[in-house]
């Protein structure tokens, strides 16, 4: 867990989820029981976190299509009979890889604290600084989630695409209503909701730039507000305390 971002734990509280491997490993156990032979949480989950904690760094190294279950073996500790318990082909495992990160997306971001909704720009501010931090907690499956995109098979790409409407649709539903409060402008373009799941994902994919030029997660965050807000804030008054204030977070 960011121990830096308090209110991503609250996000995740209130969601019922815990933000960790095994938290996932757990959600993904429950969610394919028809798929998943082993059912006791305390064998499944320790060898479901080694499986997928392999495949990850596996196919973020190397990619997922060149992934063989002989080096995920390897790479586990399993035996190929024993990754069989878990899933029974690899389309299988991106399956539950995907779905786990696009319904942790929704369930994190889909409920923010009810104090956000008269007051779209700490919303909006919200819902940037809890993804980007999502992210950051959750790295290798975001990175997953995008490098491979590109080689998923219909169906799958199909949820990744989904997912990305998904985040798109929750930033333009709130400048939808603060345009509606005359707190962001009229003439806001309907293409900005679209062009911030980049700057989001700039982060997670390029995280090993912004290491090397000394970038904290907080600098970013409070960089992609400003530049979003100077997009669509409306120079009203009247506005929401503190919603004027472009920098920062």
């Amino acid at each position: 867990m960011m121990q830096n971002a308090p209110h991503l734990e609250d996000a995740a509280s209130c969601s019922g989820f815990e933000l960790t491997t095994e938290g996932l490993c757990r959600s993904i156990l429950a969610r394919h029981q028809d798929t998943i032979c082993v059912r006791k949480s305390a064998i499944a989950v320790p060898r479901l976190k080694r499986i997928l904690e392999a495949a990850l760094d596996l196919s973020n190294r190397g990619g997922f299509q060149a992934m063989s279950l002989r080096d995920l073996s390897r790479a586990s500790g399993l035996s190929t009979g024993g990754l069989y318990a878990y899933f029974d082909s690899k389309t299988t495992l991106l399956k539950m890889i995907l779905l786990e990160v696009t319904d942790l997306v929704q369930r994190v971001l889909g409920r923010p604290p009810a104090t956000l909704a008269a007051d779209p720009v700490a919303h909006l501010r919200w819902l940037i600084d809890t993804h980007l931090h999502l992210t950051e907690a959750l790295l290798p499956w975001f990175t997953f989630a995008f490098m491979e995109a590109k080689n998923f098979p219909p169906a799958e790409r199909r949820i990744a695409v989904d997912s990305e409407a998904l985040t798109e649709r929750l930033f333009a539903e709130v400048i939808e209503r603060g345009t509606k409060m005359g707190v962001f402008r009229s003439d806001t373009s309907p293409l900005l909701p679209a062009i911030i799941k980049p700057l989001l994902q700039e982060w997670y994919v390029k995280r090993a730039k912004y290491r090397r030029r000394g970038v904290a997660i907080e600098t970013y965050s409070a960089t992609v507000q400003g530049l979003v807000l100077s997009a669509c804030l409306s120079d009203r008054p009247g506005q929401p305390s503190g919603s004027r204030q472009v920098q920062g977070s």
